[in-house]
């Protein structure tokens, strides 16, 4: 799939073990751009997988998932308002009411759903989520891990 040059990308062999782990924002990408797209060719009119007896659960599940995707997608944005923080709890509350629905024998409540609301509450303290994220944190310790060292601690490498 061709992307924007804008467009961070995430591994191509992502989901094999030499692809390592996802940084956040990388993750942030596939959910909201590749995912979409993948569901769509996977189960869209005239794919191969695509079976008519699952048809309305796929559909079902798709736009449970793009209610997850649209949480995402106006959490991410570099503005945000009263409108758009309340957009996103509700996107957040239709996924997880979809997640208990859909797969109820399988649903365990999490601590993380629980505070996933929260994240409402620190757009109104703190503002766009750009302002406040990790991501550029996490980016500099990915480069600093990536420095040779000698795993001794106060002590210079010796040549």
């Amino acid at each position: 799939m061709v992307t924007p040059s804008w467009l961070s990308s995430v591994p191509k062999n992502f989901g094999e073990a030499s692809a390592g782990t996802l940084k956040a924002d990388e993750w942030r990408i596939l959910c909201t751009v590749y995912f979409p797209v993948a569901l769509i060719t996977l189960w869209g009119m005239g794919a191969a997988y695509a079976a008519d007896g699952d048809a309305h659960y796929l559909l079902q599940v798709f736009d449970n998932t793009m209610d997850l995707i649209s949480a995402v997608t106006v959490l991410c944005k570099r503005s945000t308002s009263r409108r758009r923080s309340e957009s996103f709890r509700r996107h957040l509350q239709n996924w997880l009411q979809g997640v208990q629905r859909l797969h109820a024998e399988r649903y365990s409540d999490r601590t993380n759903n629980h505070m996933a609301f929260h994240i409402f509450d620190f757009l109104q303290l703190f503002g766009p989520i750009y302002s406040w994220w990790c991501f550029p944190f996490e980016r500099l310790i990915g480069h600093l891990q990536r420095l040779p060292h000698n795993d001794k601690h106060g002590q210079y490498r010796s040549y």
